[in-house]
């Protein structure tokens, strides 16, 4: 994966988000965004999936500028946001389907034989025509995490898959993505499961009140260098032992 931010700055209003994000990173596949809440981890995602506007700077993904070619990114970049966004007046197989048909113009029978195969991948063919306020929330994570790999895209981005779910469901989630580690997939997570990221990521970018505070192989979680760092994980791993 090859990840440039350039400049980066973000607005709502008057207010300032995210303030002159700098990085390049190349030759890594799993990026983990860590940082407190309200830090700005899920609005840079969300820009760089395309799903917000840039105030200034710049953003490429894998040679794509976000800016200048948002239809080439949205068919090359996956996106699994935190509340699922499945279509609840289709079914399972359906929510798939649709995509793959009318946004990437694949005939039926293809796009019907691709979400089979990925379905009974992650556990969930016995619930293809289940909609979705028939499936659990892990079920919901697991639908919508199908349907962005069923693009066989070249990234995937997680924004906080397990946020809303107890830790049954977050196990399974997880479970579902540390098998795209295994299958060398390419993505970045915004999470909060610091062990998690420790365990799948090879890169850590450390987000705190808008800004870059550290970044860096996931062994600084274990050698912080910033105080910013060093006090958000001494809080998140207070109860560990």
């Amino acid at each position: 994966m090859i990840l440039k931010l350039e400049n980066l700055k973000k607005k709502f209003g008057d207010k300032l988000i995210l303030e002159d994000i700098n990085l390049d990173i190349e030759d890594h596949h799993i990026i983990g965004m860590i940082g407190p809440s309200g830090g700005g981890k899920s609005t840079l995602l969300r820009m760089i999936g395309g799903f917000e506007p840039i105030t200034e700077g710049e953003i490429s993904l894998n040679n794509i500028n976000v800016k200048e070619n948002e239809e080439l990114l949205h068919k090359k970049c996956g996106f699994v946001f935190q509340s699922h966004n499945l279509f609840l007046h289709l079914n399972v197989l359906d929510n798939i389907t649709i995509i793959l048909e009318k946004v990437h113009k694949i005939k039926k029978e293809e796009a019907v034989n691709t979400a089979k195969l990925l379905l009974e991948q992650f556990g969930l063919i016995e619930h293809m025509g289940k909609k979705p306020d028939q499936l659990s929330g892990g079920q919901s994570q697991r639908v919508a995490l199908v349907r962005a790999l069923a693009i066989n895209p070249d990234v995937l981005l997680f924004d906080e898959p397990t946020s809303s779910l107890d830790p049954v469901l977050t196990y399974e989630v997880l479970d579902a993505i540390l098998k795209l580690k295994n299958e060398k997939k390419d993505f970045i997570i915004v999470t909060h499961e610091i062990g998690f990221v420790k365990k799948v990521a090879d890169y850590i970018v450390f987000i705190h009140e808008g800004k870059l505070v550290e970044h860096g192989d996931v062994c600084i979680i274990d050698h912080p260098q910033t105080k910013e760092l060093k006090n958000f994980l001494s809080k998140v791993f207070s109860w560990s032992n």
